[in-house]
């Protein structure tokens, strides 16, 4: 197995940390081309099962591949280093700016720009869900012998649905729906007296090399699919043990990607601790998408306007912890995870509803737009993101410069 040093994992991983605008295709791009085509420390094979695991785990699965790649190459010493690099460029960016949005006078030029980028965010959470359909739908499946429409996908389109109202309307309970919806689906998939091993043929292998010995059995799987009931209790009452709550349902609990956790940040940022107004909210997750690494970074914008710095730092730490314990925690298992059929059906389940929450959130994110100048730009982001298939980043920067242009103008803020 390759070996590399700590400072070329910390030079090499803070670059990327730097450069890494455009969420988790430019992140994969970007480590692919080091690890795999520059500088040969992994076979295509294992970078593409490294994608694979990491996919099938909570959280932000661009960040846990960065830490799965250092850990790959320089233990568990190499996965610390490497994330944290990953990680903490963006992470100074956006308390950067932050501090600057969230000002409690903020110039106006400020103001208006963060209105415009937040006009664009519903449209960017629908091209999120579109763009994932496609992948999840394919996983579904169906039947042998059956027609191309058969009853799993009838279930996918059903846990789609479920997920888009959970995402419009359940708030705090959102966690709760995806497990529901995961843990029918293991429900119909596991027969009676079956084991834990993906059958061949049933997705139990993810496209991109062969799956690795071992089975973590029955009694993990059904843990892990369990998991996101336990961690849905109550959360402290205020302070930073809120913070701390809400960073944590953030990082472990975002099947699908960081955007499917919008709705219950919004619901706790916004409406249960009052930290941020709703347009707040939208400037914050538009700088999740403007910076470098994942859009999880989001949360330490709430943790800055919960508690300021201390707060976001403490947010960023708590939701990106997961993300840490799961790889180094599981990593060598992780070819037994690709094989565990009890886990393959739950996300066959929570994965649709999760794309369905992404694209229902867009309904409570569109509520906070004030001004008819917003819903104008908000229309044009569609049109830039859904019709043209343009960048994301492209987006929301273009959607700041308008809104720039129409506050000098003299457009209303609110």
């Amino acid at each position: 197995m390759t070996r590399v040093g700590l400072a070329t994992i910390a030079r090499e991983w803070g670059r990327i940390g730097c450069i890494g605008f455009g969420g988790p295709p430019a992140h994969i791009a970007l480590l692919r081309r080091l690890c795999v085509e520059q500088r040969g420390w992994l076979s295509a094979d294992e970078f593409e099962d490294g994608i694979a695991v990491t996919n099938l785990l909570p959280g932000p699965a661009s960040t846990q591949l960065a830490i799965f790649c250092a850990w790959r190459l320089a233990g568990p010493a190499g996965a610390l280093v490497g994330g944290a690099c990953f990680i903490v460029p963006g992470l100074v960016v956006i308390l950067g700016l932050a501090a600057l949005f969230l000002a409690a006078h903020p110039p106006l030029w400020v103001a208006g720009a963060a209105a415009g980028a937040g006009a664009a965010v519903p449209a960017v959470a629908v091209a999120a869900a579109v763009g994932l359909m496609p992948a999840s739908w394919r996983r579904a499946g169906p039947e042998p012998g059956r027609p191309r429409v058969g009853w799993p996908r009838w279930r996918w389109i059903g846990y789609l649905l479920v997920g888009a109202v959970a995402g419009a309307t359940a708030g705090a309970f959102l966690v709760l729906v995806l497990a529901a919806c995961g843990l029918i689906e293991l429900a119909v998939r596991r027969p009676p007296g079956s084991g834990g091993e993906a059958p061949p043929g049933s997705g139990g292998e993810a496209p991109g090399g062969e799956s690795g010995a071992g089975d973590s059995g029955p009694r993990s799987g059904r843990i892990a699919a369990l998991l996101p009931v336990a961690l849905a209790a109550p959360a402290a009452a205020g302070g930073l043990a809120a913070v701390a709550w809400v960073a944590f349902k953030v990082g472990a609990l975002s099947y699908g990607g960081g955007f499917v956790i919008i709705p219950l940040m919004q619901h706790d940022a916004v409406h249960a601790y009052h930290w941020m107004s709703g347009a707040q909210f939208l400037s914050a997750v538009a700088l999740g998408q403007v910076t470098p690494g994942p859009v999880v970074q989001t949360v330490a914008v709430v943790g800055f306007a919960a508690a300021g710095l201390g707060g976001g730092l403490l947010a960023s730490l708590v939701a990106f912890a997961p993300s840490f314990a799961f790889v180094l925690g599981g990593a060598p298992r992780f070819a037994a995870l690709r094989r565990n059929a009890l886990v393959q059906a739950f996300l066959t389940g929570a994965g649709p509803a999760a794309v369905g929450a992404i694209a229902g959130s867009t309904i409570p994110l569109g509520l906070e737009l004030s001004q008819s100048w917003q819903v104008a730009v908000l229309g044009l982001a569609a049109i830039w993101l859904l019709a043209l298939r343009k960048n994301v980043v492209v987006a929301i920067v273009g959607a700041a410069g308008l809104g720039l242009v129409a506050v000098l103008a003299g457009a209303p803020l609110s």
